[in-house]
């Protein structure tokens, strides 16, 4: 059974960082693409960042626009582990962040649609 936990959520001021981490575990994290998705109240579920499997494409990333320059997505294949680095933080990436998992694919998808594992969430609140 294929499980994701999610950490390192809480409450920051306006301008600061937080680190998120995914650990998964009883799948093929090796093989598949990891992703970051958020869900603020009575919004949709949106795409953040996802990482490709580091062995077919050197790791590489995609991110939605609002957050290029200010987060970073990264893996760690022996830990099994997928972490989000979120700097110069506003109070609009206030948010439920969820981590993905996409089995054996090939290609990003930045639809929730996309993905076969969800964690349960960590909320990132940032004051203003």
């Amino acid at each position: 059974q294929v499980q994701l936990e999610e950490s390192g959520g809480g409450l920051v001021q306006a301008g600061g960082s937080l680190r998120l981490s995914c650990a998964t575990s009883g799948g093929t994290f090796r093989r598949s693409i990891m992703g970051w998705f958020r869900q603020a109240p009575g919004k949709e579920r949106e795409f953040v960042a996802a990482i490709t499997w580091i062995t077919w494409s050197a790791g590489r990333t995609r991110y939605t626009d609002s957050v290029k320059g200010r987060f970073t997505i990264s893996r760690d294949n022996a830990k099994n582990t997928v972490y989000l680095q979120m700097d110069r933080l506003t109070p609009e990436d206030t948010a439920v962040y969820f981590c993905a998992a996409d089995e054996d694919a090939m290609v990003i998808s930045t639809s929730p649609n996309g993905y076969d594992y969800w964690g349960q969430g960590t909320q990132v609140t940032v004051s203003s």
